[in-house]
């Protein structure tokens, strides 16, 4: 085990390209589209009242995954001080807890829940080049908390949380509570109530 801890930096990238790729083969087989069924991608798709949320390189939830990089990162952070844990490895677990996510987002399960308890009333899952995509906002997230300071961090959570709940009435706190534990107060505001 302390040899994977002091594995090289290429392996440590080698590793996380694997995960990658396997990420991106679970989504296709799970059912997922590589592209928007439009035919097209765009480098940004800010309408999320749309079929086509989600499916783009970046939307109005790259915010979120950014964020993840940030709170991936403070784990690493701690985890590294008790362990001693290397660089690569800390971003190496930060990229399978977000394809770990991203799978699971995209279970039938959970596409269900956001289409009975949110806002995302016509929504059918990520396809594939906008999960990866989420994952490599992750990856800039917890490289920026890497060198950033922390109130900086700090001050653009909320700051993108405040825009973009103010922009599409969203965000990733909102998010996490209306899949946890869903609010009709908090819906009908969501629906322009």
């Amino acid at each position: 085990m302390q040899r994977f801890f002091n594995a090289s930096p290429k392996t440590y990238l080698l590793l996380s390209t694997a995960v990658i790729i396997a990420f991106i083969l679970i989504l296709h087989q799970m059912g997922q589209v590589w592209i928007c069924k439009c035919g097209y991608i765009k480098l940004w798709h800010g309408i999320t009242f749309s079929s086509e949320n989600s499916q783009h390189i970046s939307d109005w939830y790259t915010f979120s995954h950014i964020i993840h990089g940030f709170v991936f990162y403070w784990i690493y952070s701690f985890l590294r001080k008790k362990w001693n844990l290397p660089f690569g490895l800390g971003l190496l677990l930060a990229i399978i807890a977000e394809v770990a996510w991203e799978v699971f987002e995209n279970t039938d399960m959970v596409i269900n829940r956001y289409r009975e308890v949110t806002i995302s009333l016509d929504y059918y899952g990520d396809s594939v080049i906008n999960s990866f995509f989420d994952t490599v906002a992750m990856v800039l997230g917890f490289i920026a908390a890497w060198r950033f300071p922390v109130w900086l961090t700090v001050s653009l959570i909320v700051t993108m949380e405040v825009f973009v709940g103010y922009h599409i009435r969203d965000n990733l706190t909102l998010n996490i509570i209306m899949l946890i534990y869903p609010m009709d107060w908090i819906l009908q505001w969501q629906q322009g109530g």
